[in-house]
Order: C-alpha cells, then sequence, then structure tokens
C-alpha cells in the first residue's frame, strides 16, 4: 500500500537512534574529559545531545542522546550489558501490538512524559532496549 503525498506515514516501526547509553566508572569524570577534549556539550539530565533535521520533513529537529551511566545503575535492569541502545520510534502503541503478538518480552507499560512516550523491551541477546516516541 503506497502512502499518500499528504497522509503521513503511521507504519509502527523505528526510525532512528534516540540515544547511547553507557556504563562507565566514572562518568563525571569521562564526561568532564569529552567535554574538554571532544567538546561535547553536557546538558542538565547528564548527556550530550546531537541535533538533526528529519530528512522527509526538515521542520522536525531530530536529538540523539549519549549519555554514561555509572557502572551497575539499575536504569539497565534487567539486562546484564554495559549499554542500551534507545530507538526513536513513530506509532509507539502499535508497535508494542506488534511486539506482544511476536512474543517479546515487554518490560514496562508505555510512560508518557511532555518530551515524548517510553517502553522498555529486552531482545532475545538479553538487551534492554529503550523505545522512544518523540513529542514533536
Amino acid at each position: 500500500m503506497e502512502e499518500s503525498q499528504n497522509q503521513p506515514d503511521t507504519t509502527p516501526k523505528v526510525t532512528g537512534i534516540g540515544g547511547i547509553f553507557f556504563f562507565l566508572e566514572n562518568p563525571k569524570e569521562t564526561k568532564d574529559w569529552y567535554a574538554k577534549n571532544l567538546g561535547l556539550e553536557i546538558n542538565d539530565w547528564g548527556s550530550a545531545s546531537f541535533e538533526s533535521r528529519n530528512f522527509d520533513n526538515p521542520e522536525k529537529l531530530e536529538s540523539t542522546q549519549w549519555c554514561p551511566f555509572k557502572k551497575g545503575d539499575e536504569y539497565f535492569s534487567p539486562s546484564k550489558k554495559e549499554f542500551m541502545i534507545n530507538y526513536r520510534v513513530q506509532n509507539i502503541e502499535g508497535l508494542l501490538e506488534n511486539l506482544k503478538e511476536n512474543g517479546v518480552t515487554i518490560l514496562d507499560d508505555i510512560e508518557t512524559y511532555d518530551y515524548g512516550k517510553f517502553v522498555h523491551i529486552m531482545d532475545t541477546e538479553g538487551n534492554k532496549i529503550e523505545l522512544w516516541e518523540p513529542i514533536y
């Protein structure tokens, strides 16, 4: 089925990378190093935000977050991995229904904030994945 030029694509799917989160022994020292040596600007949430324009809709400003966490932070649980990827998605409700139908492990309910909707899942390798539908 071909989308009309006037109809936005609402297919439940990943549209990009929303963030890269990883463990460090000393996040503060490492953030300072990245700021001093690579020019990363650390925001109030402790991450660096890389902004870009949406290719298909240049009016949309998108961001990718780079955020180190203190090793062992519970935010990554139940995964035992040292990283977590945040995927930017569209139609998070439809995507969650598809994931449920496919037997994917869903870790929580969709939570809504003023900057988007979030839900967490596990992949077959034990990686916790954060799905994020931004509010534009």
